[in-house]
């Protein structure tokens, strides 16, 4: 019994792992296979036979004209062969192994993308084939199979009968296996099985006259099936859209009502939250897009650092949590901001509460998931910005708590000192009268300001430098670190580009090809460039560059002339004076 079960284990996952390729290439194979099979199946050799008598003569005539007659009909047009009706002729039934039904030679492959294929009763074909489709025979075929649909088959089918996340019925003769993945396997009184009838995530239902002549396997039948997907394929996913007003797809529906009512929640649980969410979206579009696409692109790297630590292995679900989470949230946020918008409502006013808002913004989009293609992409952006929404609120959150950096007392001499003087000799007289006293004479005049106070600071305040420049620039690091490269003889140049970058840029402020060109990586908000945001830039520029580059060439249209990885680190290039050091 053990036996019998792992054969039929092995004969489902065989046939749902290979019968789609196989069915796929059926037209060649099977006419190689028939090649082969006209040379295995001629005649022996000829012996000396006894002499016959005439009445023998005749019937061996006869015999070798139907022979002739069967060889020239078979290699006839299909369509004559259609119209003799004799399938006893065209094929070589034989019974193998557990009774497979193998023949010579088929017709044409039916293949279909999106869409069901049918073959009719009558006609033949290699393969019946249908992706995000059913697929049905009534003639003869070799396979049948269906992915994301149904397979129907009530004629013949030499191979295999196959639906991956649809099911199965067969009420015809088929000499192979029929597999349900994710689906049921029903069969009806005239199914003759040849092989193994198996169903993954489903259940098996056998008319009681059905025939089966391998085993009868259901592996996990208390799973439901994925009919219910059908429909929402076939009129929303090929369309491109969450939606639609048709039958057969109210779980998504309800799905979609379900998750607005969620996010009303949401707002009134975080009103706060999330009106500072969408402040965020409106006034910084551009950053909130840019930490999406970031957040998108490290959390996979995030996730492989963790793997490597062995410890914090345990935290991968909580992160893929806080992301879930975050992700949710920000399709909240999205649906206030479209509210927002067409409510023309704020902060404050008749209407501002952020509930109002995710109501309206979510009966909209609703209904805009109802147009193909721009419902899909539709979906597609609320989730992205969404996500960058509450990614880079947390980021201004963070900078906000460590508050600004407490400036340096200027010197005495210099003019911040004077006025600090002059405010200190105001507050004096407004409190008590100098005593009388002579008058002292006026003393020399201060000295020169040494040349070394005299330089302008290296701050964000400098002019910013240009696209032609930093790309210079950036030309002459990546042919020395190409150089290095090549010695080393890795292939790992953009890598050691960036972690070149970021220890140039905390140590120095600046690269090799940056102090060629008198250029000089500053903070916006005037503190020193530290660890985090050096690597923080050097990781943002390989987002600037996967866009086709288009993080770079942002320096050319901004007007802070920043790429995305200066916004994302807050950081500028500025153009010092000759001879300033930078070193």
């Amino acid at each position: 019994m053990n036996c019998a079960r792992s054969h039929a284990f092995g004969s489902l996952l065989t046939a749902a792992l290979i019968a789609l390729l196989l069915s796929l290439a059926a037209g060649g194979a099977r006419a190689r296979g028939h090649s082969a099979s006209v040379e295995e199946t001629a005649a022996p050799p000829q012996q000396a036979a006894p002499p016959q008598t005439a009445a023998q003569e005749s019937s061996t005539q006869q015999a070798a004209s139907s022979e002739a007659s069967s060889q020239d009909e078979d290699t006839a047009d299909p369509d004559e062969r259609r119209a003799l009706g004799d399938w006893d002729q065209y094929f070589n039934w034989t019974s193998e192994g557990r009774g497979h039904l193998h023949r010579h030679r088929h017709g044409d492959t039916i293949v279909n993308f999106g869409a069901d294929s049918k073959l009719p009763a009558g006609a033949r074909a290699d393969a019946v084939v249908s992706i995000l489709g059913s697929s049905s025979s009534e003639g003869d075929a070799g396979d049948v199979v269906s992915v994301f649909g149904s397979t129907r088959v009530s004629g013949h089918v030499q191979d295999s009968a196959v639906a991956v996340f649809g099911s199965t019925y067969v009420d015809g003769a088929v000499g192979g296996d029929v597999v349900a993945v994710f689906g049921n396997v029903k069969l009806g009184p005239n199914a003759d099985v040849g092989g193994d009838v198996a169903a993954v995530g489903g259940t098996v239902t056998r008319d009681p006259a059905a025939t089966v002549h391998g085993d009868v396997q259901s592996v996990g039948g208390f799973m439901p099936g994925f009919g219910w997907l059908q429909p929402w394929i076939e009129h929303c996913l090929l369309y491109g859209r969450p939606l639609a007003l048709v039958p057969g797809i109210g779980w998504a529906w309800a799905l979609a009502i379900s998750l607005l009512v969620l996010y009303l929640g949401l707002a009134v649980l975080f009103r706060g939250a999330l009106t500072e969410c969408a402040s965020t979206v409106e006034s910084h579009p551009g950053t909130t897009l840019i930490a999406a696409l970031l957040t998108m692109l490290l959390t996979p790297i995030l996730i492989v650092l963790l793997c490597i630590t062995v410890v914090g292995i345990a935290a991968i679900p909580f992160l893929l949590f806080g992301l879930f989470c975050a992700g949710l949230f920000g399709k909240a946020v999205m649906l206030a901001v479209v509210g927002r918008r067409v409510t023309g409502t704020g902060r404050s006013g008749v209407g501002a509460h952020p509930a109002l808002a995710v109501l309206i913004g979510g009966l909209i989009v609703l209904g805009l998931y109802l147009v193909p293609v721009l419902g899909l992409l539709l979906y597609k952006l609320l989730g992205l910005f969404g996500l960058g929404a509450v990614v880079y609120t947390a980021i201004l959150a963070s900078r906000a708590r460590r508050g600004p950096q407490r400036l340096a007392p200027a010197p005495a001499g210099g003019p911040s000192g004077l006025a600090a003087g002059a405010a200190d000799a105001a507050s004096a007289m407004a409190g008590a009268a100098p005593e009388a006293g002579p008058i002292p004479a006026p003393g020399p005049a201060p000295g020169p300001v040494p040349a070394a106070a005299s330089e302008p600071p290296i701050n964000a305040a400098l002019p910013r430098a240009g696209f032609w420049i930093r790309m210079g620039a950036l030309l002459l690091d990546a042919v020395l670190i190409g150089v290095v490269t090549s010695f080393l003889h890795h292939d790992l140049e953009l890598v050691l580009l960036a972690a070149y970058g970021a220890v140039m840029w905390k140590l120095r402020g600046s690269t090799i090809g940056g102090i060629v060109f008198d250029l000089r990586v500053v903070r916006l908000d005037g503190r020193p460039i530290d660890w985090e945001t050096a690597i923080v830039r050097a990781l943002g520029c390989f987002l600037s560059l996967a866009v086709a580059g288009l993080g770079f060439f942002w320096i050319a249209f901004d007007g802070a002339k920043q790429a995305w990885h200066d916004k994302i680190a807050g950081t500028v290039v500025v153009r010092v004076a000759k001879g300033v050091p930078l070193v």
